[in-house]
């Protein structure tokens, strides 16, 4: 086997192929010989799925400067150097299927990678940097351990697809609603108790699974006429028909209400200031708020599902149960309602689901 792999490598650098397959190849270490001398600078794409690699070389991009893609599904992988950071014509990951525990910040600087894939691992949180990936487009973190998703995620401009399936977390970022080119999210058998007011308000999101939620019993309007998945949410044995809120709700309001609070009234007040360019903060006249305030100025809780009004503090919800909509056939396992999230008791009287 040996013998064999040290060919196949020489073969590839004499003839300076850019693929080079090396799955299934029992490997317990990265192959001294893709290091020696030069390395392969000219290949592109390096296939080790289904070895026993528990880590990479310090040096993989001296190496292999030219890596496009790299594919390592299916190993050991325990850690991944800082050195990967190094990558710089990275555009796809493969690390799926491995035990990594942790993921370095310098992840962050793979500023060309556009497909990362962390399935089936023992992550317990993602790096802030991962934000830093303006061209990624896929990324797939399912079946691991995490608690929660960095809020930096926003930033991710380029992001089509984030699947989170099979993990432990209880809340969504409001600030993904930001993420104006996610086409498809996928978070099921999680914890979440609710999704952020604004979920679906992009046109361009179009599938959203959350299946396997059991304490999630309320979706927001805006998914109705999406392509959803909720088999098995609001399936506990808790009596309330909305189980979670954002912690930023501090009212709820109803229809007989007529006044709005003053805090409400003050923070759309200055959204509607501090909105208009320039957008940055601190070139405008300060402000002395909790920190938690001046956040909501950047990412408002929601925007009303009625009249787009932004929102912060306070809510107005009116509920549609999904069994008495043209969909209750469509979705049989479950007892979620759709959620109309208004910023007045007037809007909250005149919404309506089918318009």
């Amino acid at each position: 086997m040996a013998t064999e792999l040290q060919e196949a490598i020489f073969v590839a650098k004499k003839e300076r192929h850019k693929n080079l397959f090396l799955n299934y190849r029992n490997l317990n270490n990265f192959p001294v010989e893709l290091l020696k001398d030069e390395g392969l600078r000219f290949l592109e794409r390096l296939y080790m799925k289904r070895n026993s690699l528990t880590t990479l070389p310090d040096n993989i991009a001296q190496k292999l400067p030219n890596l496009i893609e790299l594919y390592l599904h299916s190993n050991n992988i325990v850690i991944i150097p800082e050195a990967i950071g190094n990558l710089a014509r990275l555009q796809s990951l493969d690390l799926s299927n491995n035990v990594l525990q942790f993921l370095c910040p310098e992840i962050g600087r793979l500023r060309s990678l556009r497909h990362l894939r962390l399935s089936n691992n023992h992550l317990k949180c993602l790096p802030p940097e991962i934000g830093d990936l303006q061209d990624l487009e896929t990324l797939d973190v399912s079946m691991n351990q995490l608690i929660s998703l960095p809020d930096r995620l926003h930033r991710c401009a380029s992001l089509q697809n984030l699947t989170a399936d099979h993990n432990l977390l209880g809340h969504v970022p409001r600030q993904l609603c930001c993420l104006h080119r996610l086409n498809q999210l996928s978070m099921a058998a999680n914890r979440l108790t609710f999704l952020p007011l604004d979920m679906g308000r992009s046109r361009e999101l179009q599938f959203v699974f959350v299946d396997n939620n059991v304490d999630l019993k309320g979706l927001p309007s805006y998914l109705y006429n999406k392509v959803i998945g909720c088999s098995g949410c609001g399936m506990s044995t808790h009596g309330e028909v909305l189980v979670g809120l954002p912690v930023e709700v501090k009212v709820v309001g109803c229809e007989a209400d007529s006044v709005i609070p003053l805090e409400e009234i003050a923070m759309r007040a200055l959204h509607r200031i501090y909105r208009q360019p320039p957008t940055d903060l601190n070139s405008l006249p300060p402000i002395t708020l909790p920190k938690s305030l001046l956040d909501l100025l950047q990412f408002p809780l929601g925007h009303c599902h009625r009249c787009s009004q932004t929102m912060f503090t306070i809510i107005y919800p009116k509920l549609f149960p999904l069994r008495d909509t043209a969909l209750a056939g469509v979705h049989r396992r479950t007892t979620v309602s759709f959620v109309a999230y208004c910023c007045s008791s007037r809007c909250l009287r005149t919404f309506d689901l089918q318009g």
